[in-house]
């Protein structure tokens, strides 16, 4: 069998690899709860638009799909910011920085309220 030697072939098995290679532990339940509370795109508000999953951290530079570390995108954001810093990006682009990262941060903490793991074990189980 051939192997496809075009560069975005060889880029998709990189991603693929790369991908393998971390633990992604984001469920449905959150996903959808994050683009709720988002109600749009988080860096243009764009809305009405199919949102992407987009890592604040790249996965090329180490990010996962987690909680703390996506964000809903429309495609032209997420295309646009590709796997650069976010907050380079968000200024290069002309959005307002402070109010992603504030926004971001209080989202962040409601949804990890909300999907906090229960400890199992006994000592829960005493009180």
């Amino acid at each position: 069998m051939a192997v496809d030697r075009s560069r975005k072939a060889r880029a998709a098995r990189r991603r693929t690899r790369r991908m393998q290679r971390v633990e992604h532990d984001l469920t449905d339940d959150q996903w959808t709860a994050l683009k709720v509370a988002w109600g749009g795109c988080a860096y243009c508000g764009a809305s009405g638009r199919p949102l992407q999953r987009d890592c604040v951290l790249a996965l090329s530079r180490g990010g996962r799909y987690t909680l703390d570390n996506l964000a809903p995108a429309c495609g032209t954001c997420n295309t646009s910011k590709c796997n650069d810093e976010v907050t380079s990006w968000l200024r290069r682009k002309g959005f307002d920085e402070r109010a992603f990262l504030l926004r971001h941060l209080d989202i962040q903490t409601a949804l990890a309220l909300r999907f906090r793991a229960k400890p199992e074990g006994p000592e829960t189980a005493a009180r």
